[in-house]
C-alpha cells in the first residue's frame, strides 16, 4: 500500500506529458518484461493450465481494463474527494462478494474495524477537499471501478492457490496491455509529443510500470492468499493515508488536524479489522483486568 500510495503522486508527474490511457498502456508494457524477467531469474515461471486461461482473461478485464477506465474517466467528472471516498468503499463490498462466492467470513470485530477504517478515510479526504461535487455519470463510472476491483479480488483469490503472484501479475499486465492497445492507438498515440516530454514524467511512468503495475500486484496477490480477500482489501484504506503524507512532503499540501485524526482512525480500524475473535476477546479481557486493578 506504500508503493500504491506513491503511484497517485507519480501519476501527477506522468500526466504532465502523457494522457491517462497512454499512462496505463505504457506502464503495463513496462511491467511485462520486468515481471517475466523476474519470474525467470527467480525460477518461478509457471505454465498456465489450458482451462485457467479464461480466468486470467477475466482477471485482466476487471483490472486493469475496466478499473482504470472507470477511475480515469470518473475522476474527470467528480471531485477527488468523491472519487477517493467511492474507491474506499471497495473493502466494504469485498466481504459481501467474498461471502457469496468463496464463503469467506469475518468476525464482528473485523466488521467494526472495517467501518472504523472507512470513517477515517472520509476524514482524511474531507480534510483535503472539504466538499463534494460531481454528477451521476461520474459516480456511476467510479462505481464501475469499485465493482471491477471487487471482481479482481475474487478472481485473484481463485488463482492464488495454483499460481504465484509474479505469474498472475505478469499475465494480468500482458492481457491488460492487449485490451488497452486499440484504445491507445486510436485515441492517444497521436497526442504523444516526444519533444515536449519531461524527465520527471519519464521517471514517474517507469515507477508506475515497475512498482505500480508490478511489485504492488505481486505483494497484493500474496496478501490475498495469506490473509484472505476481505482482510487484504482493508489495507487499501492506507492508500489515501500514504498519499496524504507524501503530498504533504512532496507537493506541499496542508496537513490539518482533521487529516491527522483521520489517519489515526484509519490505522485503528485497520488493526481491529485484522484481529481474530479470540485475539479481540483476550485483548478486552486484559484491558478489563488492567482497569479493575486497585490504584495506589
Amino acid at each position: 500500500m506504500v508503493f500504491w500510495g506513491i503511484t497517485f503522486v507519480a501519476f501527477k508527474y506522468a500526466n504532465l506529458s502523457f494522457e491517462p490511457i497512454a499512462i496505463v498502456f505504457i506502464r503495463l508494457v513496462i511491467s511485462i518484461p520486468f515481471l517475466f524477467g523476474f519470474a525467470w531469474i527467480s525460477r518461478r515461471m509457471m505454465k498456465i493450465k489450458k482451462g485457467d486461461f479464461k480466468w486470467f482473461l477475466l482477471l485482466a478485464v476487471f483490472e486493469p481494463f475496466f478499473y482504470f477506465l472507470g477511475e480515469a474517466f470518473g475522476l474527470s467528472m467528480v471531485s477527488s474527494t468523491v472519487g477517493a471516498i467511492l474507491i474506499s468503499t471497495i473493502p466494504l463490498f469485498v466481504p459481501i462478494a467474498a461471502y457469496f462466492t468463496i464463503r469467506e467470513r469475518l468476525s464482528p470485530m473485523n466488521i467494526v474495524g472495517l467501518l472504523v477504517s472507512f470513517g477515517g478515510v472520509i476524514m482524511v479526504v474531507m480534510a483535503t477537499e472539504g466538499q463534494f461535487s460531481g454528477n451521476l455519470k461520474g459516480i456511476l463510472l467510479m462505481f464501475l471501478a469499485v465493482i471491477s476491483a471487487v471482481g479482481y479480488t475474487i478472481m485473484a483469490k481463485k488463482l492464488v492457490h495454483d499460481y504465484n503472484g509474479i505469474i498472475i501479475t505478469a499475465w494480468q499486465s500482458t492481457l491488460g496491455a492487449v485490451l488497452f492497445l486499440p484504445l491507445f492507438l486510436i485515441f492517444e498515440l497521436k497526442r504523444i509529443d516526444l519533444g515536449a516530454m519531461q524527465t520527471d514524467s519519464v521517471w514517474a511512468i517507469l515507477y508506475l510500470g515497475i512498482f505500480g503495475s508490478g511489485v504492488c500486484f505481486i505483494l497484493f496477490t500474496t496478501g490475498i492468499r495469506e490473509l484472505g480477500a476481505t482482510k487484504a482489501n482493508v489495507f487499501a484504506n492506507l492508500v489515501p493515508v500514504i498519499t496524504a503524507i507524501l503530498s504533504y512532503f512532496m507537493l506541499k499540501e496542508a496537513m490539518p488536524l482533521l487529516k491527522i485524526l483521520g489517519i489515526a482512525v484509519v490505522l485503528a480500524g485497520l488493526l481491529l479489522s485484522q484481529l481474530s475473535g479470540n485475539e479481540a476477546s483476550n485483548g478486552f479481557k486484559r484491558w478489563k483486568k488492567w482497569f479493575s486493578m486497585p490504584r495506589v
